[in-house]
């Protein structure tokens, strides 16, 4: 009995991100006999947390009896989700598997008192709660701040006004409680917070461009700077407090702009949307964030000379950042997220010549460079945070 518990966060895991999509690949992979797998499966689904097909099909030439297929309940529980970035913010609904139920956008001026977003994002999450009368099990929030562990406190927001040790995680719970968000059995919720490229790095490495990745590298433009993460062996490396992988802190051309940090020339201010907009001689518009104005300029106008002439030019300072990061980290893939995205949409021959120019590991091609493939993964992200103490221990959550 004990053993049946212990497997299921490990049997929830494998059916949340797609790795045991039958019961017989959830017996291998767990490494238990057939019955306790069937009994943690049902379990599993007991909870409202997965669905057993009781009618599975065989595909076509397989022997002996079809396996039950497993998934996750489409009708099952959901978590809030919310992200902060420079030019506003978003909230969601997300269920196991990554999947979006409901999203509410919001855009305004983000003040320098960050409990006035953080109070309008999850009353914008409470309120999709409400339309949609979904059951929540934990929240999370991703921001585009380097997070301090265990404190929960934003230590360089240098795009918001936020104070430095702004206290995230009290001010997202405290928000939660005001916005009458409870968890299971009717208590409150803890909220989550963290990095917003950490997130979606782990977002990726579960449900996009990095799964089966064992050392995944993500870099990315947010809607201001840029930032890194690392995914290691499954779990997210952020070092010994949280800070760790500051990858925007990058010098790439020592005669560059001064960057925030106090520093000049670094990823944050040479490759990012601002940067991008500059180098085309483009001022950047009254309507729509800097990265969605970047993204849509190489997509409509990649043949004009400046516009083309600019992604060269970005490319070319990204390239030599993730060459750095590949001799110092030697990840078995990068996925690049944000503006890098379409920079490699644009021009992938270019980018990965960069690295591989550049970089001692890059050069063998052994390093495969690849676009990130979820939509809004930084929110998938801290949906990923919020279900961790559910993947962790379901029984214990929800028992």
């Amino acid at each position: 009995m004990e053993r049946g518990r212990a497997a299921l966060g490990p049997a929830l895991e494998l059916v949340h991100t797609g790795r045991a999509p039958t019961r017989a690949v959830l017996t291998a992979e767990l490494g238990v006999t057939r019955a306790t797998a069937g009994a943690v499966a049902a379990e599993l689904e007991a909870l409202g947390l997965i669905r057993v097909d009781a009618r599975p099909t065989a595909t076509a030439g397989s022997q002996g009896r079809p396996s039950h297929r497993l998934s996750v309940a489409p009708d099952g529980p959901v978590v809030l989700a919310a992200q902060i970035h420079a030019d506003g913010f978003r909230a969601a609904l997300v269920g196991l598997g990554g999947r979006m139920v409901a999203t509410a956008p919001g855009c305004m001026t983000v003040p320098a008192d960050p409990a006035h977003i953080i109070d309008a994002v999850v009353e914008a999450g409470a309120g999709l709660l409400r339309e949609t009368g979904q059951r929540c099990l934990g929240a999370g929030l991703a921001v585009p701040s380097a997070v301090a562990e265990p404190e929960g406190t934003a230590l360089n927001p240098l795009h918001l006004l936020w104070p430095a040790g702004a206290p995230v995680r009290a001010l997202f719970t405290d928000a939660l409680a005001k916005a009458g968000v409870l968890g299971p059995g009717g208590l409150p919720v803890t909220g989550m917070a963290g990095n917003d490229v950490n997130l979606a790095a782990l977002a990726e490495h579960r449900h996009g461009a990095g799964r089966g990745a064992r050392h995944l590298l993500c870099v990315a433009t947010g809607h201001r700077g840029v930032g890194g993460a690392l995914v290691l062996d499954g779990r997210l490396h952020s070092g010994s407090s949280g800070l760790a992988l500051e990858v925007g802190h990058l010098t790439v051309n020592p005669a560059g702009l001064p960057c925030h940090c106090g520093s000049r020339g670094c990823l944050d201010v040479e490759a990012d949307p601002a940067a991008f907009l500059t180098a085309a001689g483009r001022e950047p518009g009254p309507a729509g964030s800097l990265l969605h104005q970047a993204t849509e300029l190489i997509r409509t106008a990649y043949d004009d000379p400046s516009v083309r002439g600019a992604t060269e030019l970005i490319a070319d300072r990204l390239g030599l950042g993730l060459a750095g990061l590949v001799n110092i980290l030697n990840p078995d893939r990068i996925v690049l997220g944000g503006l890098h995205r379409e920079l490699l949409a644009a021009d992938p021959d270019r980018l990965r010549a960069v690295v591989a120019d550049r970089s001692l590991w890059g050069r063998s091609g052994s390093v495969p460079i690849l676009p990130s493939t979820l939509d809004h993964n930084s929110l998938i992200g801290a949906a990923e945070a919020a279900w961790q103490p559910v993947l962790d221990d379901p029984l214990g959550v929800l028992g």
